[in-house]
């Protein structure tokens, strides 16, 4: 082995010139903003130094020799030989503040470049097409989806948090609003994953820079921005296909590169048909979906840069058989300003600021439903903003570093839902319902973060400080009668302390504590009569629901070894004036078909504990395995009965390998997900059986630009159904998942 590395380092002296004048460069760039990595010491042998403000580390090879490079904000690490020629061709290296590796986090990176930090959960390239990015972070045990559709619009729910209860953001700053009243269009649908360099779940109510991250906070972090000392051309193209729904798909982006500029395009279209279950029933999930959009980086100079974007998605004729709707029309922009610059003074160490903006316009009717008879026509057409600004500043005060800024986000929802009646006493009459009364929700936010670092522990206070105002503008009849004042004031303060003992080199115990606050959101506040529940009832919004409070504790441990990392996480929760709905019968619903309505309202007291178990480790044979168990007990500690919706204990196994220099790459995926028998009355919830499923897939890179993937999920053909998915409208059976499913896809680079 050796003899291997030797021979290796000899031959890329050969061709880059002689031992002794080989000097070579390695740029060290910020994993976030690409931004040169200034001041980092490096010891390489008898040789030492500080980049500059490039970020370069300039050396000579020197053989059996490893590299150690530490900085402030960065923290110490060592490059092994081998490592280190690899990362000498690239001529480049990304790395990630330390304050990544502090929190509670999962990272999911979607494009794997570079080594990252071991607990970083990497998916291959056939990801990148998906349709929409909930379908990654079901990946991980902790997330499931609750689903109304059998392709589409899957929305997010981690350790039992859901809806505004988790923060969604784009890298730490935008948002969209779901302009569909049922969320047919998540803000998670409208992230594009072929654009996206990873995904970090930052757990519990402690990360507050981002948002209220009440349950978690999902930041989707964008393709870093690609600055080349000649001018570059580059891009990929990928395609691929799942034979059980016909399911079609594709990405590509294409861009230019140069010193100071970085464009690119890129766009990702899927659609599908129908599919089977495990026992051959037909599943409507027809969609089509695509997404299309540019980025402009500007290197304004060695130590600031500005980036660009807008991103255009696009929906039509999705199926929803758990909905009395389809959607029909879904037309969503996002733009995205953000300058960052590296100031490296005494204290003041950097500042970013972002500006963005979401527009949603959103269509769905009934219209593909099938109905015998059919007593009506209905449509809704509704569209949402969500806009504003993020600024924060970073500095480093002695051993410790401080983050503060502020932002605002203001978003607002408008949407008449018309129904023609066609048989009966009403034929001929339209009525047109007022669902979102043009409601509004604006928050401005201060924020500061601080990180101390001694020898003995390593501590993280956070606060946040938040002003919610919310009101309609165009507000019904029935639901002023209902509800009175609609406009709200409120201030939510935000706390939380970590505290993260190194108990040996290899050994790290957490200990997290927080206290998150946050108001209603536009549909608990204001939506007007709508079945957007569990259930048939319809919804009523309550504009005087007092904000929702988590107190949260997590225990974390982690050994980390060369080849091996486990991670624990347990946590416990009490939530106090905890949102949930109560059925109302002093109203009566606007549909005749309705059972009744159902009026938002603050319960007490509810609490959730449960935990998370990761270990991967590095086998002989050039495998890896990787372990994953999640399990959430949630409970209505006033009506003495589960909270709804919490999925099952999941258990997660992969067993995958790398032969023939990393060419030929197998891989065995195994879940079990236990039954799930602790269910609420109160939302009709009834129990899920358990299922097993066993999924198999090879890689092969045929050359350096290009690589197949083909495979097989479900491969035993279990027919199941999540815990979570809704029930066909009209039938008591829910959305049931795809039988056995053979895909295949390539991507090629350029």
């Amino acid at each position: 082995m050796k003899f291997k590395y030797t021979l290796a380092i000899s031959l890329y002296l050969l061709v880059g010139g002689l031992f002794a004048q080989s000097k070579q460069q390695i740029i060290l760039l910020d994993l976030d903003d690409a931004l040169p990595i200034v001041g980092a010491s490096y010891q390489y042998g008898n040789q030492s130094g500080i980049t500059n403000e490039n970020g370069i580390i300039f050396f000579k090879l020197k053989e059996g020799n490893s590299m150690k490079v530490s900085h402030i904000n960065y923290g110490s690490w060592e490059w092994e030989e081998e490592e280190l020629l690899q990362i000498a061709q690239k001529h480049v290296y990304y790395r990630a503040s330390v304050t990544f590796n502090l929190y509670p986090v999962t990272v999911i990176e979607v494009r794997p470049q570079d080594k990252q930090p071991d607990d970083v959960v990497s998916i291959d390239y056939q990801e990148k097409m998906e349709h929409d990015a909930a379908a990654i972070l079901n990946q991980i045990p902790a997330f499931n989806s609750i689903r109304k559709s059998g392709n589409y619009g899957f929305d997010p729910v981690f350790r039992g948090y859901k809806y505004e209860q988790l923060n969604v953001v784009l890298n730490g700053a935008q948002s969209a609003t779901a302009a569909c009243p049922n969320r047919m269009d998540p803000p998670t649908s409208q992230m594009a994953p072929n654009m996206m360099d990873r995904i970090e779940v930052l757990k519990g109510p402690y990360a507050l820079r981002y948002g209220t991250g009440f349950g978690a906070t999902i930041n989707f972090i964008p393709s870093k921005l690609q600055f080349s000392d000649s001018t570059n051309v580059y891009g990929r193209v990928s395609a691929g296909y799942k034979g059980n729904g016909n399911v079609a798909s594709g990405e590509a982006q294409v861009g230019l590169s140069g010193k100071k500029y970085d464009f690119n395009l890129f766009g990702s279209w899927s659609q599908g048909d129908d599919y089977l279950s495990g026992n051959g029933d037909t599943v409507q999930a027809d969609f089509s979906r695509g997404s299309f959009g540019a980025n402009l980086g500007l290197k304004l100079s060695s130590n600031q840069q500005l980036r660009l974007s807008a991103t255009y998605n696009r929906a039509r004729d999705a199926d929803f058989p758990a909905l009395p709707m389809d959607l029909r029309e879904d037309d969503t922009w996002l733009f995205n300003a953000r300058h960052d610059i590296n100031i490296n003074g005494n204290s003041l160490h950097s500042w970013n600021t972002t500006i963005f903006g979401s527009f949603v316009d959103h269509l769905m009717d009934n219209l593909l439903k099938p109905m015998n008879p059919r007593t009506l026509n209905a449509e809704t057409y509704a569209q949402t903003y969500n806009y504003g600004a993020r600024t924060e500043s970073v500095w480093i005060l002695g051993k410790g570093k401080l983050f503060g800024g502020a932002d605002l986000r203001v978003e607002g929802a408008v949407g008449t839902r018309v129904r023609e009646f066609l048989i009966g006493p009403n034929a001929g009459k339209t009525i047109e319902d007022n669902a979102w009364q043009d409601s509004k929700i604006s928050k401005i936010g201060l924020f500061g973060e601080y990180h101390l670092k001694t020898n003995a522990f390593n501590y993280v206070f956070s606060g946040r400080l938040e002003f919610n105002t919310a009101n309609i503008n165009d507000p019904s009849d029935e639901f002023i009668q209902a509800n009175g004042e609609t406009q709200v004031n409120q201030i939510n303060p935000s706390l939380s302390f970590g505290l993260l003992k190194p108990i040996a080199t290899d050994i790290q115990l957490g200990l997290w504590l927080g206290r998150s606050q946050r108001s209603g959101g536009l549909t608990e506040r204001y939506i007007n009569y709508f079945p957007i529940g569990q259930d048939p009832y319809e919804m009523l919004g309550n504009p005087e629901l007092e904000p929702e409070v988590n107190n949260q504790i997590d225990l974390t441990f982690e050994w980390k070894k060369k080849q091996t990392v486990i991670s624990v996480d347990v946590f416990a929760s009490y939530m106090q004036n905890y949102i949930s709905s109560v059925i109302d019968t002093t109203l009566s619903p606007r549909l005749p078909m309705s059972p009744g309505v159902r009026r938002y309202i603050n319960i007490d007291d509810a609490f959730k504990t449960g935990f998370e178990i990761s270990w991967i480790q590095e086998l002989p044979l050039g495998l890896q395995h990787q372990l994953g168990v999640a399990y959430t007990y949630a409970q209505d500690l006033v009506r003495e009965e589960p909270l709804p919706e919490i999925p099952p204990m999941d258990f997660l196994y992969i067993l995958s390998g790398s032969y023939f220099k990393d060419k030929l790459n197998p891989e065995i995926v195994f879940r079990y997900v236990t039954e799930q028998s602790r269910i609420s009355e109160e939302y009709r919830e009834t129990i899920t059986p358990a299922f097993a499923l066993l999924d198999l897939k090879i890689g092969y890179r045929v050359t350096k630009k290009l690589k197949v993937n083909v495979g097989v999920n479900n491969l035993i053909n279990e027919n199941y159904y999540e815990h979570l998915s809704r029930n066909v409208k009209g039938t008591m059976g829910p959305i049931y998942a795809p039988g056995r499913n053979f895909f295949a896809n390539l991507s090629f680079l350029f």
